[in-house]
């Protein structure tokens, strides 16, 4: 089955993609988690494909999906939060070649309409930024805009965030979807320059969005570890979650 003919339930949550691979998408949507589930909603985590899998007990597991269940602390196993994984640490199109095996749109729905009901909330996590190709004619983007849940962009500071987070933006609102705003991550306190200390502002103007939190770097936090550090949390309190989701 394709994309197109999957049905996906209505679920307030929030899609977190990213202005690239490696900018902290899972620190910063199982940060988000923590927040939430303190606030006692009951927290669903989805990350629809993982690439790099490692194979664990029987079956390839996801690193990303083991440190989302943990901040989650989400009883469903693994293959409900990632349905569809693949060995090969690339594109998703790239492994669906070279696995010789394709996506499976429908056991993606099934999943996260199952989470949809579960809980309160759903916490989505995309894989690397909003144009990754899932197949030939399917990008992360075009997944996010079935499950229509506003957008959290997250990027880093550093030079050349601007360009990338505003070519994100305009990627994710071609979509039809709502940009809820950014989350700029990997802070360094004090910041090192001009480009670093103006871009947040640059981008909350040229994009027409907010600047929803910056989160500073957090060598105490680990994905790969299973250690989420406070200052993750720190970073992100700035923002109303709750009332960001539920507001929609």
């Amino acid at each position: 089955m394709n994309l197109r003919d999957c049905h996906f339930q209505k679920a307030k949550g929030l899609f977190i993609t990213g202005t690239d691979t490696g900018v902290g998408k899972t620190l910063i949507c199982g940060g988000i988690a923590q927040i939430l589930l303190k606030q006692r909603l009951k927290v669903g985590v989805f990350k629809p494909v993982a690439t790099g899998c490692v194979f664990e007990m029987g079956e390839w597991v996801s690193e990303d999906a083991k440190f989302l269940k943990m901040c989650a602390e989400l009883e469903e196993p693994l293959s409900v939060i990632t349905p569809v994984c693949y060995e090969i640490p690339a594109a998703p199109l790239v492994c669906v070649r070279a696995e010789k095996r394709p996506i499976d749109f429908e056991q993606i729905s099934a999943m996260y309409n199952y989470l949809a009901k579960a809980c309160d909330v759903v916490l989505v996590e995309g894989i690397g930024g909003a144009l990754v190709p899932l197949d030939e004619q399917t990008m992360i983007v075009d997944l996010a805009a079935k499950m229509k849940l506003p957008t959290v962009i997250v990027a880093r500071e550093k030079l050349g965030t601007i360009n990338h987070t505003l070519l994100t933006i305009q990627a994710v609102r071609n979509a039809g979807l709502h940009v809820a705003g950014v989350v700029i991550n990997g802070h360094i306190y004090p910041t090192l320059g001009i480009a670093e200390e103006t871009s947040p502002k640059i981008i909350a103007e040229l994009g027409d969005t907010k600047i929803l939190a910056t989160v500073g770097r957090d060598d105490q936090s680990s994905v790969e570890d299973l250690r989420l550090g406070q200052m993750i949390i720190a970073g992100l309190v700035e923002c109303d979650w709750k009332s960001l989701i539920l507001a929609v």
